[in-house]
């Protein structure tokens, strides 16, 4: 009997020592190969049209288009496509935006060895893997009013030092809007102060510095 062909993996990440040991890892299981290695989202999406992997394991923040961009066009290209994101990032939003995008399973960088073979076998079969620590995190959301796309933009502004009237001026709208933006963040990230709204956003992935 034949012994079946090993499942082919596109590692995508941009730190070289982090890549070169999932590559190490996963290239130790008889059943898995990496075909591909890729230091940003572009050349992950390359890599993608060329060697049609079975499985891609993705990180969120790279330079060019970040993991979420990258996901989706490799979405686009093949809705059959199956992509793993692997990241540091625990926050809310980073979580469900990812899967929006239409990854099939998200495994957070403190996860070992043991845990993220099995979630790239499980992808790679059509499932999704959601670990019980990233549910938790996802389910989180469900407790927060959604934010805007311009309350968020005023959250970038915030995240930069940046005072009502200056984030008035920036944007384009008048200090009493910003303002009113504010009190609406500060309302639906249940937080006190301009310094707590920062800080909530950056820990739930709702930006980044």
């Amino acid at each position: 009997m034949s012994t079946p062909a090993p499942l082919r993996i596109i590692v995508a990440d941009d730190h070289f020592i982090v890549r070169i040991g999932l590559v190490s890892l996963i290239n130790t299981e008889p059943d898995l190969k990496v075909v591909g290695e890729a230091d940003d989202g572009d050349r992950a999406i390359a890599l993608f049209e060329s060697l049609r992997p079975d499985v891609v394991l993705m990180d969120l923040r790279m330079p060019g288009k970040n993991g979420h961009e990258a996901t989706r066009r490799i979405r686009q290209i093949s809705a059959g496509a199956h992509v793993l994101i692997l990241s540091a990032f625990d926050g809310d939003e980073d979580i469900h935006a990812a899967l929006e995008a239409g990854a099939r399973g998200y495994v957070l960088k403190s996860a070992t060895g043991e845990d993220l073979i099995p979630a790239i076998r499980a992808v790679a079969a059509g499932k999704k893997w959601i670990p019980s620590d990233v549910a938790t995190r996802l389910k989180s959301r469900n407790y927060y009013e959604q934010l805007t796309t311009r309350e968020v933009e005023v959250l970038g502004e915030l995240a930069l030092g940046l005072a009502n009237k200056e984030i008035a001026e920036k944007l384009k709208i008048s200090e009493y809007t910003a303002k009113d933006h504010l009190k609406s963040i500060l309302a639906k990230l249940r937080v006190a102060d301009r310094t707590q709204a920062v800080t909530a956003a950056l820990q739930r992935g709702l930006i980044h510095l």
